[in-house]
């Protein structure tokens, strides 16, 4: 494969001070970014600049730094309302990551609306935060849980959701891309398909934004999470999208400052959207810094993105291909840029502590998605993900490094 040259790689790569740290005396090689990517200097140099020049409490003062965050605040929901293509800022919830998002749905929406009998459709290639927090709900208002199957090489099998889908089905829930596969799921169709059903549908994004375009108006998705960190942004901040009508009939989660619009001990009427939702002092140098991560993938854009990304993929695959006593498990045509798989009789922790002493990093075990595990009968995978600033090289290191596993391991 031939790198594409028109990237600009280099410049990218020196945006992250991190990338140029040492590890057990190597050249880091940075190859985790499903579980969170690091983080370039102009969100850093933000998070400074916040809290040196322009931090107060927001929404609640008059005085000039209140107001100064207040509206650097918004301009970051504006920012992520763009980034989804929102239809309006009241549809962008701040929250701590999609794990409170997806819970804030199940919880508030879940409770108000499912019923003993209904049916929640999820999928084996669900991270747990996608799957415990139906499971808690289901137990409350004893709604059951229905499971679309992969096939072999972890593809969503649409025909099989198809004939789960019922007059009982009240969500659907499924991620939008497989943290442990890198599965691109299908979601126009399952989205399509609900709809005709009357059934609801929310995505797990998490995977997804750092690495595609994302338009929720032309999915016509109902609620859409993803979580900061993994966009290149801080962790501990997360953004839930969701449609107009349905957040404003839908109860608050949290209850405390800033959700209110006045407060007796006879009655407590709440604000409106988006603050009915975000409870107490939010995240705010979190928030602002968020925008600064969004505008930092925009200047690249996702189209430039993904295309690297792909190459990546590709080339990885190949090179593993090439290599004797490896599986790569998830192996659909549409995938993200993740790379799961096993060295034949060698437990993946010990690969991944071997890589690790030769400066790469990688995620081993469930992935905290351990249907898809049972799926394929292992325990855990080694799983190398790719980010916008990866290189072939650092591929290439990787290749290097398991033919050195395999050579301690015989």
């Amino acid at each position: 494969m031939v790198r594409n040259t028109c990237y600009p790689i280099d410049r990218i790569r020196a945006d992250f001070p991190i990338l140029s740290e040492k590890v057990h005396g190597k050249q880091l090689v940075y190859l985790d970014n499903g579980a969170s990517a690091q983080k370039p200097s102009a969100v850093i140099s933000q998070i400074s600049k916040t809290y040196e020049t322009a931090y107060a409490n927001v929404h609640r003062g008059v005085h000039h730094m209140s107001q100064i965050a207040t509206d650097a605040m918004e301009d970051a929901r504006r920012k992520a309302q763009k980034l989804l293509n929102a239809g309006n800022e009241k549809e962008i919830i701040f929250v701590r990551g999609a794990t409170e998002g997806i819970n804030l749905v199940a919880s508030s929406w879940g409770r108000a609306n499912l019923k003993p009998g209904d049916e929640i459709i999820l999928s084996v290639l669900e991270h747990h935060s996608n799957i415990v927090p139906w499971q808690i709900i289901a137990e409350q208002t004893g709604a059951v849980i229905k499971v679309v199957p992969i096939d072999d090489a972890g593809v969503f099998l649409i025909d099989e959701y198809a004939k789960l889908l019922s007059d009982r089905t009240k969500m659907v829930a499924v991620t939008h891309v497989s943290n442990a596969l890198g599965t691109i799921v299908p979601v126009n169709e399952v989205i399509r398909l609900a709809r005709e059903n009357g059934s609801l549908v929310l995505l797990d994004g998490c995977q997804a934004v750092p690495h595609l375009s994302v338009d929720v108006q032309a999915l016509d998705v109902d609620f859409y999470v993803f979580s900061g960190h993994k966009l290149y942004g801080p962790s501990g901040i997360g953004v839930l999208y969701g449609k107009e009508a349905l957040l404003n009939d839908m109860p608050p989660y949290e209850g405390g400052g800033e959700m209110i619009n006045r407060v007796t001990f006879e009655k407590t009427t709440y604000a409106e959207l988006p603050f009915k939702f975000e409870a107490g002092t939010p995240h705010i140098g979190g928030i602002i810094a968020l925008g600064a991560a969004i505008d930092y993938v925009n200047d690249i854009g996702f189209d430039a993105i993904s295309a690297h990304e792909h190459d990546l993929l590709g080339y990885a695959t190949e090179r593993l291909n090439e290599m004797n006593s490896i599986e790569i498990l998830g192996t659909a045509p549409a995938k993200a840029a993740i790379l799961s798989f096993n060295i034949k009789d060698v437990h993946p922790h010990d690969v991944g502590t071997i890589l690790d002493h030769s400066g790469i990093a990688v995620r081993t075990g469930h992935h905290c998605a351990q249907p898809v595990m049972d799926r394929f009968n292992v325990a855990a995978t080694v799983r190398a993900s790719f980010g916008l600033y990866n290189t072939h090289s650092e591929i290439d290191a990787l290749v290097e490094g398991i033919s050195n596993v395999q050579e301690m391991f015989g």
